[in-house]
């Protein structure tokens, strides 16, 4: 990193020096210096919440606060995105993991910050991410954390901490 900002301070001088010095600045000025991505440069790429299969280790869902939620067979080798239909704010995830196939995700972050993304409720899929089905609380906003009951998978606990910016 310092050696990006003193890199970006002789070009700053060197642009400067050129224009106190009223000449024509041209490509010959700063050279080959070539655009390049140096990191995110909006708020985005937040991994919100991360579940496996406990009979298959490599596969795993993830979700992100503004990417919706990815599915992996390989261990991360390779990702597919389960769930572009609908919102992509993610807030939880949770397995059955007496009926692997069945997920619940919980839309909405929950990173409490000026930047929050909001959710549209509950989804359920039975086919591994394939297909989805909307399962309420629409207006909760954001959902924090999904449990299924371990002995009995048609309880599930949700934790919606509500909207953010009111009472």
């Amino acid at each position: 990193m310092k050696s990006i900002i003193k890199y970006l301070a002789a070009v700053i001088c060197l642009l400067t020096y050129t224009h106190i010095n009223a000449q024509k600045i041209t490509s010959a000025t700063i050279g080959d210096i070539t655009a390049r991505s140096i990191g995110p440069a909006v708020m985005s790429g937040r991994i919100t919440c991360i579940d496996g299969i406990n009979s298959r280790p490599k596969a795993l869902y993830v979700g992100c606060a503004g990417g919706g939620v990815w599915k992996t067979e390989d261990g991360g080798v390779s990702f597919k995105s389960v769930f572009d239909k609908y919102c992509q704010s993610i807030g939880a995830i949770a397995i059955d993991q007496l009926h692997p196939d069945t997920l619940w995700v919980g839309t909405g972050e929950s990173n409490m910050r000026n930047t929050v993304s909001i959710g549209n409720g509950i989804y359920m899929s039975k086919d591994g991410g394939e297909n989805w089905q909307a399962m309420g609380l629409e207006k909760t906003e954001h959902i924090s954390k999904v449990i299924i009951h371990p002995n009995s998978p048609s309880t599930i606990y949700v934790a919606a901490p509500g909207p953010l910016w009111s009472d």
